[in-house]
């Protein structure tokens, strides 16, 4: 069971230092694979230029590309099957949007791409060529796309082409960042796949400067939200405290701030009253379980809604064997553990109404979830 003491570091940057006799502290970094087979594409922008490279057979595979101001198509070669296409830098995303017929949603990819792209294609959001399928509808994605699994790269550049895709239908993707986006930008690597070590060995940087802000991916994150607002529907990673309304009700500000404490000193971060609620394990939208844990009952949760003027709050970071209803329908629980690599579900929000969407491919009514707290 996570920690809960209100440190910055517990909470977000090192959660070491706090629960340093905790169960935080008992998990040490791995050590880095003999081998890796594949992966990639790695790309950085350098001046007018794109660097992509690729670990192919445990050797490294490198392109230069010129960055077209109409975006430039990186052909597949070892790790991510498709083509690539590096747009032009991403503007900060939005934070509030108006209220769309159909939403759905999932959470806590962990690395699992084999497994993302069977729930999608299950479900008709991806064709059998991984490309968009769900025409002017809404995907949103509530984070923990890092650590664990096997294909972090792959899921990261299936969802980034997602939403280019998306977007060119009139439909749009939404990734919103989670604890584990924050940890490896911050130098935790305690969950990280040795894969991915011995990638950083081979490519000659380590593993967070992979998804620096020169890289494309990492470039992108820095613009993803923690707070998504969808009509009646707030959509975030780890939820909202009643200390931490006000992070909610002014989720532009909030999100401008996070992204621009990424990167940061630690000190100064913890030292900043707009940025050190953000990282702390009592507040933090991305570290939040208190939907679950019996710190807030159904009238507290109700409480916050009024605050916010929702109707409900859909959250991962917490995992269930199934996508979950809490209180009455007012919170949502959507990590499904598809980070084990075996299962996994979608919400689906279609005119208000609400429904989980199976591996094979059907659906079935949103059933009322169990408490307990999982990683």
């Amino acid at each position: 069971m996570s920690c809960y003491r209100p440190s910055l570091m517990t909470a977000l940057l090192l959660p070491l230092l706090a629960c340093a006799t905790g169960a935080a502290q008992a998990r040490e970094v791995a050590a880095p694979a003999d081998h890796v087979q594949a992966d990639g594409p790695y790309v950085f922008r350098e001046g007018t230029q794109l660097q992509a490279r690729w670990i192919c057979a445990d050797k490294v595979e490198s392109r230069t590309l010129a960055a077209g101001a109409a975006g430039t198509d990186i052909a597949p070669r070892c790790g991510y099957e498709h083509t690539v296409h590096v747009a032009a830098p991403d503007a900060a995303s939005v934070s509030v949007l108006p209220a769309t017929p159909r939403i759905v949603a999932l959470s806590d990819i962990h690395g699992q791409y084999g497994l993302l792209v069977r729930l999608l294609r299950a479900h008709q959001v991806i064709d059998a060529q991984d490309r968009w399928a769900l025409g002017k509808d809404t995907l949103v994605i509530a984070g923990d796309v890092f650590d664990r699994g096997p294909q972090v790269t792959e899921a990261f550049w299936l969802l980034y082409g997602l939403q280019q895709q998306a977007a060119a239908a009139g439909g749009a993707v939404h990734f919103v960042l989670g604890n584990h986006e924050t940890m490896v930008l911050y130098d935790d690597l305690r969950y990280v796949n040795p894969k991915y070590l011995r990638s950083a060995q081979l490519l000659g940087r380590s593993y967070p400067q992979l998804y620096g802000a020169d890289s494309v991916i990492g470039q992108w994150l820095r613009t993803r939200p923690v707070l998504l607002k969808i009509g009646d529907t707030l959509f975030l990673h780890g939820g909202i405290s009643p200390e931490a309304v006000q992070l909610a009700l002014e989720p532009a500000r909030t999100n401008a701030a996070y992204q621009a404490s990424l990167g940061l000193p630690k000190a100064e971060v913890k030292a900043d009253p707009a940025t050190a609620p953000l990282y702390d394990g009592k507040t933090s939208p991305i570290w939040y379980r208190g939907y679950f844990d019996g710190r807030l009952d159904t009238a507290g949760v109700q409480a916050v809604l009024d605050r916010l003027q929702l109707k409900r709050i859909v959250v991962g970071h917490t995992s269930m064997p199934h996508v979950s209803s809490f209180h009455g329908d007012r919170v949502i629980a959507i990590d499904s553990s598809i980070k084990n690599g075996e299962n996994g579900e979608l919400l689906f929000i279609e005119d208000g109404r609400l429904s989980r969407g199976l591996l094979d491919g059907s659906r079935v009514p949103l059933a009322p979830g169990e408490p307990g707290l999982q990683d």
